[in-house]
């Protein structure tokens, strides 16, 4: 006897599935891992792969959310970008291209570092303030995004 098949929260995330987003219906199974770590998905409807981080920073990263989460603590003690690069052994455009995606996805981010990856609230407002003062070349929606960010912070 087989064991019973497991529940997946996951949903297609193509736009030209008829499956797209919905929940009843579904046909995905799980097939492995990418190379960050993250569960892979097959949706049998249109035949595409998908991730789980998909829509957030952290999709088509190829390091860990244990490396992410060890830079932004760093970013919260205010080491610059360079210093980060070489600690970690990673490129400093790589620490350039996060900060980025943590300006464009500040609301999302500062969510998922509070409640999945137990950070402090004044320590995501550092990381908040550490990205908009290094990024100079921020446009207004990115600051604006940021700011919203800030505020969602200070009210919870």
């Amino acid at each position: 006897m087989s064991r019973p098949k497991g529940k997946i929260n996951a949903v297609c995330q193509n736009k030209d599935c008829g499956f797209y987003r919905r929940e009843t219906g579904k046909d995905i199974v799980k097939r492995g891992h990418n190379t960050a770590g993250h569960q892979r998905y097959y949706c049998n409807h249109c035949s595409k792969y998908l991730v789980e981080t998909k829509g957030t920073p952290l999709y088509q990263r190829k390091i860990s959310e244990r490396k992410i989460k060890a830079i932004c603590k760093e970013l919260v003690e205010k080491k610059g970008v360079r210093a980060i690069s070489r600690t970690h052994h990673i490129n400093k455009n790589t620490v350039c291209s996060l900060l980025d995606d943590l300006a464009n996805h500040a609301l999302q981010m500062s969510k998922y570092l509070v409640h999945d990856l137990d950070f402090e609230t004044y320590e995501v407002d550092e990381i908040l303030t550490m990205v908009k003062k290094n990024k100079k070349n921020l446009s207004r929606k990115q600051i604006a995004s940021l700011d919203r960010a800030r505020q969602q912070l200070q009210l919870a």
